[in-house]
């Protein structure tokens, strides 16, 4: 299929950035929709459907934990797959993590629930759960270091945003789709067969999403810059002990970021969800405007990013979402217009700090490092700031109150603030 697509697109020539925005915004939104499907699901489907026989907030805490599992994985996929480019080439590594991500998502569309199998389907779901996170990791294309190797001299931070687009249009696209089902079905059609629809959704999208990245890893320069090892992929254990400094920072410095992106998605939906009456489809919608404005301020991060740099930009939202924490917990509590301001202000921060948050630390990558250096941080940072967040904010809310899950999303800013400044002093002693 590589062989192929080369030959489709050997006229092709230059690959300008915005076709390869294109790309990236395609693949990284149906990546995201994936996510937010299945997180949605995890509250709203699986403790009903893998875990009926315990209280709902003991099987919304089960189902969070398989949640987990994919971020667990992920490294695991990355190593497997990063093999696989090495010896094969990127477009067969790409071709394989997809229809494993695609197959394991639809698979969970046909997840027959306790009723059916009692205990396996609690471990079937884990199994797919887990071959979503192997995927995951496989679908790393080094499309983001290719935009940002073509990005224009002073718009790096604009070209740096663009990925991040995905996070706030897959989550408009899964919350549309779940709440359509939920308003035209009953409760029983919804639970035994209108849930699985979005899974199906998100196979159909990943298809598409294969051949638009394809389009861009078989041009040949794309291949140059491969061949020149700028996009090299290097051996795993290699680029740990050369850069496992570097890997560290650039997982913790996006934590802030990422403790808000559950705050403001999976998290509250949950809350709601459990511990009162309001009707989750109404919350999915309160979802979908604040991604509106996450959007906007995903694009401004770009714009004001190139004029006070990334780093300082992550360093004042870090701030800012510090501040949030303190009050976040009394909004969401504070009815309907507490989550709308709740929703609305996560979502513009959620924007500021996401949107430059991948790629904050990777001008320390060497060349040589730089793929698969990228690729580690990104699975750390998911491991560390977003697998866990969804169980360990709601456990600690639940016993704790929501002042709990404000403090969880101040340890976020703070190891952010700590990151940003570690990594200055180093760039300082370099320098």
């Amino acid at each position: 299929m590589e062989h192929d697509a080369r030959r489709i697109n050997a006229h092709h020539g230059e690959v300008a950035p915005g076709e390869i925005a294109i790309g990236v915004i395609i693949g990284r939104t149906s990546e995201f929709f994936d996510f937010f499907v299945y997180a949605i699901a995890s509250v709203l489907v699986f403790p009903k459907l893998v875990f009926p026989n315990t209280d709902p907030l003991t099987a919304t805490l089960y189902s969070f934990a398989i949640f987990a599992l994919a971020f667990i994985a992920r490294p695991i996929g990355s190593l497997i797959f990063i093999w696989v480019d090495r010896e094969y080439g990127r477009g067969l590594k790409l071709t394989i993590a997809i229809f494993l991500l695609g197959g394991s998502t639809a698979a969970v569309a046909f997840l027959p629930g306790y009723a059916q199998i009692g205990a396996w389907s609690g471990i079937l779901l884990a199994l797919f759960r887990i071959g979503q996170g192997v995927a995951l990791g496989g679908a790393w294309d080094g499309l983001a270091s290719l935009l940002a190797l073509n990005a224009p001299e002073g718009k790096r931070g604009w070209y740096a945003m663009i990925p991040q687009l995905g996070a706030p249009i897959g989550l408009i696209i899964a919350s549309a789709l779940f709440a359509f089902f939920i308003t035209s079905l009953s409760a029983v059609d919804f639970l035994e067969w209108g849930w699985r629809y979005p899974f199906f959704v998100a196979f159909a999208i990943n298809v598409v999403a294969l051949f638009a990245r394809l389009r861009i890893v078989s041009t040949p320069e794309y291949a140059t810059l491969f061949e020149s090892r700028e996009l090299q992929p290097s051996p795993v254990i290699d680029t740990v002990r050369n850069q496992g400094r570097n890997v560290l920072i650039g997982a913790f410095a996006p934590l802030a970021s990422f403790a808000m992106f559950h705050m403001v998605t999976v998290f509250p939906l949950s809350w709601v969800f459990l511990f009162t009456k309001e009707d989750p489809t109404r919350f999915l919608l309160i979802e979908i405007f604040g991604a509106v404005f996450g959007i906007l301020a995903t694009i401004a991060s770009g714009y004001i990013a190139d004029r006070i740099g990334r780093r300082s930009l992550l360093g004042g939202c870090a701030i800012a979402i510090a501040v949030f924490s303190g009050f976040a917990p009394q909004l969401l509590d504070g009815g309907a217009i507490g989550e709308v301001v709740f929703m609305v202000t996560g979502f513009i921060l959620l924007g500021f700090s996401f949107g430059q948050s991948s790629g904050v630390v990777s001008s320390n990558f060497g060349s040589t490092y730089r793929y698969t250096g990228a690729a580690l941080t990104s699975d750390l940072a998911w491991l560390v700031g977003a697998g866990f967040a969804p169980f360990v904010a709601l456990y600690l809310s639940y016993h704790f109150g929501l002042l709990a899950a404000g403090a969880y999303l101040l340890s976020g800013a703070l190891a952010t603030l700590a990151a940003l400044g570690i990594n200055k002093e180093l760039a300082n002693k370099i320098s």
